[in-house]
């Protein structure tokens, strides 16, 4: 099986390349590969790529992500977040390969306090989540075989992230203020690629259906609640902080005003996924627990 990767120097391109390395040929490539070109920027490069690599299964974990920037690069962020993976879904058709997409919860308008099933009705809030409902729309117009996995508040070790932050202005403040009115579940790279890996299996040997699915790790906490987490687990790991957890003070939404609206309510209902493959998907708490022991472990 002939396997080939974009956004592998993401985060979670960078843990596919480790699920994916066992199950075939892996053909990996970013957005600064010319020959074959990995450039979402270049929908026709792009083409030219599948048809040059004719792979089995496509991986398309580039994405354009900086949610406010999108604000005022709609069209950047509408190619490649929607025309990259439409022209993709079009060569997995001509040629037969399964499609794998990553998308997001922002694709709804985070009302509420029920996590979101993927019948739900969509609503986005911004153009980062309105561009990543058009590929996942282009994705299932083309009726390519696919499977598409929604998934929110994605981490990892490698790289900045939400946890090292709070641990570097826990150490620099005496106070910290984080948002307590918007509600997720931290899922880190390395679940979510590892969950594909199996998916793929699945589907290629027909035990299991294509199609769009949830994808985050068991339970629900806020940003508030996050930063609680990390602190006192570094604080009990030997880390000193001028900050202690009950001096993060929980603050709504609006006390940081940005240029794009966020959803307030990220819970995914991932009944389905875990229904249809059979999984056990942890809590957040023991991905994060793992992901901190990491970091601390190479602090000095």
């Amino acid at each position: 099986m002939k396997i080939l990767l974009f956004g592998k120097g993401g985060n979670v391109g960078w843990e596919l390349q480790r699920s994916f390395a066992s199950l075939g040929e892996l053909v990996s490539l970013d957005e600064h590969d010319c020959d074959p070109c990995g450039d979402f920027t270049n929908p026709e490069g792009i083409a030219r790529t599948v048809r040059t690599v004719a792979p089995d299964v496509i991986i398309n974990a580039a994405a354009y992500t900086a949610v406010d920037q999108a604000e005022s690069e709609p069209e950047r962020c509408r190619t490649i977040n929607a025309r990259a993976p439409a022209v993709l879904s079009a060569e997995a058709k001509r040629c037969g390969a399964w499609l794998i997409h990553y998308s997001t919860d922002y694709v709804f308008g985070g009302s509420g306090d029920r996590p979101w099933r993927e019948t739900d009705a969509t609503g986005p809030l911004n153009v980062y989540g309105q561009t990543k409902l058009e590929g996942e729309e282009a994705i299932r117009a083309t009726g390519c075989r696919h499977l598409i996995f929604r998934t929110s508040w994605v981490y990892s070790g490698r790289g900045d992230n939400f946890a090292k932050a709070m641990l570097r202005l826990a150490q620099e403040r005496d106070r910290l203020t984080v948002v307590d009115d918007q509600i997720g579940a931290p899922t880190g790279a390395d679940l979510l690629a590892d969950v594909s890996a199996h998916a793929l299996r699945a589907v290629v040997q027909g035990a299991a259906a294509g199609g769009l699915y949830h994808l985050v790790a068991g339970g629900e906490i806020s940003w508030h609640g996050y930063a609680r987490f990390v602190i006192d687990f570094a604080r009990r790991a030997g880390i000193k902080t001028r900050v202690t957890p009950d001096r993060i003070e929980p603050v709504p939404s609006h006390a940081f005003p940005s240029v794009a609206a966020r959803p307030k309510n990220s819970r995914l209902d991932t009944q389905k996924v875990r229904t249809i493959f059979g999984l056990n998907l942890p809590s957040w708490q023991e991905g994060v627990t793992r992901m901190l022991a990491e970091i601390l472990e190479k602090q000095p």
